[in-house]
């Protein structure tokens, strides 16, 4: 396959996924999600495949659970798009109405992005949520997914644009690309491809944003982090701490560095080691740590370690302010989380924090598009340009501006013969 030929028919048919109806793009969702379920028996047979071939290559647990399609997350990934169904059209939301004078109004408009290319992980559930995403938001998308679930995701891949063309899709509104060298193809194709976002290891994303012109929108990491305070409630606490760590240890949003306020280090240090030793935790810490828990000694500057398994980081810190400085340079600005009763704190904390997702008294496994509604994510966003945080539909327009005019020329406001008055208008929502 020729990706930069694909791309550029992908490039002229944007324009017509773009102005699809709101209606037309919810009945392709409706027949992608009746077709996965009449496909569901073939998708597993080849996710067994898949996840047979990573276990006779030594891949790793926490790997392979993110490999398994199951019947739960085939029914979360329909639950998903049954929430992108009933979320509001994002695009031709009219955001600004302004009179710049009689007869001449402007208007700025969410429009979809484009084509967007998205190279991910190695989860089948990516490929169903990231397809469907750029569907309802009216874009084109170019979807590389891990090789370790390549026959799973081809069969996803042909169930999901079968069913999207049925309902009206242009064909060339979704390409699928599976060889590693076309990864690069792809990354050549600026002019073609609006925006790449890229799901994977800090190395990888680093490659991917030093060998393209394209621009980039995504995180290289997940060292998320969850401070106790000396006023946080112990018991829940702890209960946080075990679901933010092992709830999905392999999560980009899993805790990686727990912080404890040094006041209350002998009375819940022992509590903490104890929930964590229960759960198959290993402990690695400072020697103030070590020494109290016997665990392995890590050095200061270890801490930017994301574990993406049973694995997690201790500190003691002076106080919040500590805290807040520690994960600011630490940490990767994904998802933070202090845990207090007092709000003095917890307004310190929320506010200092430099990161996309900042929380009180709740696991940071929270940071999540399909938890807070969005119907699922087609990433996590650590940028502070256009999107942040988990990356719904919104994250997927941009905006253009339409000037309605009467025959009004530049000449006569530079002459002064007339004269701006830029009158907002009432913006229907």
């Amino acid at each position: 396959m020729n990706v930069r030929e694909e791309v550029r028919k992908m490039k002229l048919v944007s324009p017509a996924m773009a102005s699809t109806s709101n209606e037309d793009r919810s009945r392709m969702l409706r027949g992608i999600a009746e077709a996965l379920t009449a496909g569901k028996d073939e998708i597993f047979a080849a996710n067994a495949e898949d996840v047979a071939a990573a276990e006779k290559e030594g891949i790793s647990p926490s790997i392979i659970k993110r490999l398994r399609f199951t019947e739960e997350k085939l029914r979360d990934c329909l639950a998903g798009i049954d929430t992108m169904i009933q979320l509001p059209d994002p695009t031709g939301k009219i955001e600004l109405a302004r009179e710049l004078d009689e007869g001449l109004t402007l208007y700025r408009v969410t429009v979809p992005i484009g084509v967007i290319g998205v190279i991910f992980e190695a989860r089948p559930d990516a490929l169903v949520q990231i397809s469907c995403l750029c569907i309802r938001s009216g874009n084109c998308a170019v979807l590389k997914g891990g090789k370790e679930t390549a026959k799973t995701n081809k069969v996803l891949f042909d169930v999901i644009k079968a069913a999207a063309v049925k309902e009206g899709m242009p064909a060339d509104a979704l390409l699928q690309v599976s060889l590693h060298n076309e990864i690069d193809e792809l990354l050549a194709c600026d002019g073609d491809v609006d925006l790449l976002i890229p799901r994977g290891s800090n190395k990888f994303v680093q490659y991917i944003m030093n060998n393209t012109k394209i621009p980039v929108m995504g995180h290289a990491d997940g060292v998320c982090h969850t401070y106790v305070d000396r006023y946080a409630d112990q018991d829940q606490a702890l209960r946080i701490i075990i679901d933010a760590k092992t709830q999905y240890a392999a999560a980009c949003n899993a805790t990686e560095t727990v912080l404890i306020d040094r006041a209350i280090l002998p009375e819940f240090l022992p509590k903490l080691k104890d929930a964590l030793d229960r759960n198959h935790v290993r402990i690695h810490g400072t020697k103030e740590i070590a020494d109290l828990t016997g665990c392995d000694v890590m050095a200061d500057d270890a801490f930017h370690k994301e574990y993406l398994d049973n694995d997690i980081s201790l500190k003691a810190v002076r106080d919040v302010k500590e805290a807040v400085d520690h994960i600011n340079h630490f940490g990767s600005h994904h998802t933070d989380s202090i845990l207090t009763e007092n709000e003095e704190n917890a307004r310190y904390f929320l506010s200092m924090v430099d990161s996309a997702g900042v929380y009180q008294n709740c696991s940071t496994r929270f940071a999540d598009g399909y938890r807070y509604g969005f119907g699922a994510e087609v990433g996590i966003s650590t940028s502070k340009l256009h999107a942040r945080g988990p990356v719904g539909l919104d994250g997927l327009v941009t905006y253009k501006y339409k000037l309605i005019g009467h025959g009004q020329i530049v000449g006569d406001y530079a002459s002064g013969k007339k004269q701006f008055h830029h009158k907002d208008l009432p913006v229907q929502s």
